[in-house]
C-alpha cells in the first residue's frame, strides 16, 4: 500500500511538472524560429533585410494605396539593388498609377536604366508633379540628355525644370540649342535653367553627404525611350 502511494505522488508530480514546462519549453521557440525565414519565404522576402527595409517591403502589399507609395519611396531611398527583382515583381501587379510610378522610381535608383523613361513619361500625365519631385533628387542629370531630343514639347519643358533644380556646367551647353526654340515656353524654361544653374555654380560647395551612391547608370541604349 505505501509502495502504490509513493508511485501516485511520482506520477502527479511528473504530470504537474509536464503541465509547468509546456509553455516554457515548446512554445516560445516556435515563436522565435518560424516568423524569422519561414513566413519571409512564403512572401519571397530576402531573409536579410534590414529592419527599415522589411517595413517597407510588408507595406507594399498593404491595401492602402497611399502606404504602397510610401512604402515604394521609402525603398527608392534606400537604394538596395537586391530588392530588383522583388520591385520589379509588385511592379507588374501594381494597377494604381501612383504607385506604379514611385516604383518605377525605385527602381531607377536601384540600377534599372530603362525605369527612367517611366517616370519622365509621366512628366506630361495627371502625375506630373510627382515625376518632377522624383526627378529632382537624381543624382546625375546625364541620363536626361538622351531623353530630351525624343520628347514632346510639354515634356521637354517639365525636364528643363528639372534640369534648373540638378543641372551642373555640363548642362549649360546642353540647353543651349533649347534657349533659341520657336517654341516659347521651351525658350523661357531654357533660359531659366540657364540662369537657376549658374547661380548654384557660383555658390560656395555645400558639404557633402556621408551617403552618397551613383545609381540608375545602367545603358541607355537598352532602354526604349518614351513616346
Amino acid at each position: 500500500m505505501r509502495r502504490m502511494l509513493h508511485v501516485a505522488l511520482v506520477a502527479g508530480s511528473l504530470a504537474v511538472l509536464c503541465v509547468m514546462s509546456g509553455p516554457l519549453s515548446i512554445h516560445p521557440m516556435r515563436a522565435q524560429t518560424i516568423p524569422q525565414h519561414h513566413d519571409r519565404h512564403e512572401r519571397n522576402e530576402p531573409v536579410n533585410l534590414t529592419q527599415d527595409a522589411a517595413a517597407s517591403v510588408r507595406q507594399l502589399a498593404s491595401r492602402d494605396a497611399a502606404e504602397r507609395q510610401r512604402a515604394a519611396e521609402e525603398l527608392a531611398w534606400m537604394a538596395d539593388a537586391e530588392q530588383r527583382k522583388m520591385l520589379d515583381g509588385y511592379r507588374l501587379q501594381e494597377k494604381n498609377p501612383r504607385v506604379r510610378l514611385a516604383l518605377d522610381w525605385a527602381l531607377y535608383r536601384i540600377g534599372k536604366a530603362e525605369a527612367l523613361y517611366e517616370v519622365v513619361r509621366a512628366l506630361n500625365s495627371a502625375r506630373g508633379e510627382q515625376a518632377i519631385g522624383y526627378l529632382k533628387l537624381i543624382e546625375n542629370p546625364d541620363p536626361l540628355y538622351n531623353i530630351m531630343p525624343r520628347v514632346n514639347g510639354n515634356t521637354q519643358v517639365k525636364i528643363l525644370e528639372v534640369l534648373a533644380h540638378v543641372g551642373t556646367d555640363k548642362t549649360l551647353e546642353f540647353i543651349k540649342p533649347y534657349m533659341t526654340s520657336l517654341d516659347p515656353r521651351i525658350a523661357d524654361a531654357a533660359a531659366f535653367a540657364e540662369r537657376e544653374i549658374n547661380i548654384r555654380i557660383a555658390e560656395p560647395p555645400a558639404s557633402t553627404p556621408s551617403r552618397q551612391r551613383q545609381v540608375g547608370q545602367g545603358s541607355e541604349e537598352d532602354a526604349t525611350p518614351p513616346n
